[in-house]
C-alpha cells in the first residue's frame, strides 16, 4: 500500500498553501511527513536547509519544537492552564523566554487580550482555536502546519481563525500549510495543491470557493455503472 507516490513539492516561504483531495488521497499523510511527524520510506524532506529525513529522534524533536508550529482540529489545549499559559507552553517546555513584543502582537492579532486568564472551558470553540493559533506562532516558527483547523468550528468562528492565519502570512510573512476539505477555507490561501491516490494531480493559484469546488468535482471518481 503506497500512501504517497513520488510526491515532489515545495512550499514557498511567506505563502499560505492549502492541501486538498478526496478522502484517502494522502492529505494528512503528506502534512505529517512534511512536519516530521511521520517518517518516509524513501525520498527526502527539508524544512529550510535542514533535511528532516537525516535527523535522529532527538534532533527531530528539537527541530519540531523550535522551527514548526502546529494547529489541530481538536485544539489540543491543556485544560488546567490559562489561555496565556497555553500560548507560551511550547516555549516554557523548551526553557525559552517569549519575545514580549512579538507575543503581544500575536495576542492582539488573535483578539484575546481580555481572555488571557481564562481556561479553555471558559472559552468558546473559536476562542480556543485562536489560542491554538497563537501558540503555534508564539515561537516564530519557520512554518505552521494546520490540520483541518476549522473542522470543529461554526462558520463565524472558522472565518475568524482563517482570517488570522491569512493575516499572519500577509503581516508577519508566516509560512502556512493547511489540510482542508472545505473550498471556503481553501479560498483564504494563496495556492491549493490537489492530491488524488497519493499523487499531486493539480494546483490552483489565487483560489476562490467556486474555482476550488470545480477542481474538486473533477477529481471525484466517476460513479460506477
Amino acid at each position: 500500500m503506497v500512501a504517497l507516490d513520488a510526491v515532489d513539492i515545495a512550499m514557498a516561504t511567506g505563502e499560505f498553501t492549502a492541501i486538498m483531495g478526496p478522502s484517502g488521497s494522502g492529505k494528512s499523510t503528506l502534512m505529517h511527513c512534511l512536519a516530521g511527524l511521520d517518517s518516509v520510506s524513501s525520498g527526502q524532506v527539508f524544512i529550510g536547509d535542514t533535511e528532516l529525513t537525516a535527523l535522529g529522534d532527538r534532533d527531530l524533536t528539537r527541530l519540531r519544537r523550535d522551527a514548526v508550529g502546529f494547529v489541530f482540529q481538536a485544539f489540543n489545549l491543556v485544560p488546567t492552564l490559562t489561555a496565556r499559559e497555553n500560548i507560551t507552553l511550547p516555549l516554557d517546555i523548551a526553557g525559552r523566554k517569549p519575545d514580549a513584543e512579538w507575543l503581544d502582537t500575536v495576542i492582539d492579532t488573535v483578539g484575546l487580550r481580555d481572555r488571557l486568564t481564562h481556561k479553555p472551558s471558559e472559552l468558546s470553540g473559536g476562542q480556543q482555536q485562536r489560542v491554538a493559533c497563537a501558540r503555534a506562532l508564539a515561537s516564530r516558527p519557520l512554518i505552521v502546519f494546520a490540520d483541518e483547523p476549522t473542522g470543529n468550528l461554526d462558520s463565524r468562528s472558522g472565518a475568524e481563525v482563517l482570517s488570522f492565519l491569512r493575516r499572519s502570512v500577509d503581516d508577519f510573512g508566516q509560512t502556512i500549510v493547511m489540510v482542508t476539505h472545505d473550498p471556503g477555507a481553501a479560498a483564504y490561501s494563496d495556492r491549493v495543491v490537489f492530491l488524488a491516490d497519493g499523487r499531486v494531480v493539480d494546483e490552483l493559484r489565487s483560489p476562490t470557493s467556486s474555482s476550488v469546488l470545480d477542481r474538486m468535482k473533477a477529481l471525484e471518481p466517476a460513479p460506477r455503472a
